[in-house]
């Protein structure tokens, strides 16, 4: 039997935490573990509890959602992030996702889809919002305008590509291609590295749009 998905909550309006924490507490295979009303507790429990996954508001009192993404990801590069906000304007989105965040989610999103992306993240998989996904498409045909390096990708950097982008963690892809981790994250670090791209999940989406993975079972992006 699968243990329950861990979820910290990090939002400073007590109302909003108690609707999650009500939501998710209700939902077989998930659990609270911890609650934060400001950045810097979300960044502290983040530490002590090393949750699953980690539900985020942006716009928090003493750090905001972003300087805890950074301090989060920077302690734990395996952090699960999920933010859950009402604002999607582009100076939130792209620093958070570029900071480290695998998911960016409206307030206004259904119950079942709040469930459905903490799953997602929980997986490893880039999940947002349709509207979030589209500003994020843009941006990153925006950002590969730079040109790549003259050493292109190796084809065994593609097939760790079209992995990524199918949400495969680097353990999951270790298995896949009967590689080591260390040898996967190095092809991930090499792939950012030659696209220009920040995080796995602006390499997901470039892989989407190159073709290089297929739509299907992507329907969280």
């Amino acid at each position: 039997m699968a243990e329950d998905i861990r979820v910290l909550i990090a939002d400073d309006h007590a109302i909003v935490r108690e609707g999650q924490r009500t939501l998710i507490g209700t939902e077989p295979g998930m659990e609270v573990v911890g609650e934060a009303e400001d950045g810097r507790q979300a960044v502290a429990l983040a530490r002590s509890l090393r949750p699953d996954v980690i539900l985020l508001d942006m716009v928090m009192p003493n750090m905001d959602g972003l300087e805890a993404i950074e301090e989060i990801v920077a302690e734990d590069p395996g952090a699960h992030i999920l933010v859950l906000t009402s604002f999607s304007h582009d100076d939130k989105v792209f620093p958070a996702i570029k900071a480290g965040a695998l998911g960016y989610l409206l307030k206004n999103a259904s119950p079942q889809r709040l469930l459905d992306a903490i799953r997602d993240v929980h997986r490893g998989e880039p999940t947002m919002s349709p509207d979030i996904a589209s500003k994020l498409m843009r941006e990153l045909q925006r950002s590969s305008d730079l040109p790549p390096t003259e050493d292109p990708l190796t084809e065994r950097e593609i097939d760790v590509l079209r992995l990524v982008a199918q949400g495969l963690t680097n353990q999951e892809i270790a298995e896949t291609l009967v590689i080591g981790v260390g040898t996967v994250r190095t092809h991930v670090s090499n792939i950012l590295a030659k696209l220009h791209l920040a995080n796995r999940t602006q390499a997901a989406l470039f892989a989407l749009r190159e073709g290089l993975a297929p739509l299907e079972g992507n329907d969280s992006l």
